[in-house]
């Protein structure tokens, strides 16, 4: 599959009144999401009036960020695609919590188009944390390990 026909596809589900497509075409899969607004949608609300006795207001729930270790940094995918922990099936992992690891050490796969790229790490320090399951999709951004540094 070509860049071309992935072009097309995301044609047609655009068009198509479908929110979500996917196909795997000769081990390659093609995930494809639209986002439908809400803008469009009327929605009409009847209310039949009602005595009732004034209540207070429910409260408010308020997301606070959760305060993180400032000696845990994480190390986050450069690229939408595959987390692979290992280099083949049956190899041993790049890296295993409480491993060290040094600035440039390959801890990872991301495989994106049938493209293999090793992420390395830019910290030395001790694998705390593996937050991705192996052969899982990641989005860019998204952390994939959290390094205790030194």
């Amino acid at each position: 599959m070509d860049l071309k026909e992935i072009k097309r596809l995301v044609q047609l589900v655009e068009e198509a009144k479908i929110s979500h497509f996917s196909i795997e075409v000769d081990n390659m899969k093609v995930e494809i999401k639209k986002e439908i607004s809400t803008s469009n949608v009327q929605s009409y609300v009847v209310q039949q009036p009602q005595m009732t006795a004034p209540t207070a207001p429910a409260p408010v729930a308020v997301d606070v960020p959760v305060a993180r270790d400032e000696k845990l940094v994480p190390i986050k995918s450069q690229m939408v695609g595959t987390f692979y922990a290992a280099a083949s099936v049956g190899s041993a992992p790049y890296v295993k919590v409480g491993d060290r690891v040094e600035v440039g050490q390959s801890v990872c796969i991301v495989e994106a188009m049938k493209l293999f790229n090793e992420i390395e790490t830019e910290i030395s320090g001790i694998v705390e944390q593996i937050c991705v399951v192996n052969a899982s999709p990641v989005e860019y951004g998204q952390e994939l390990f959290l390094i205790r540094v030194d």
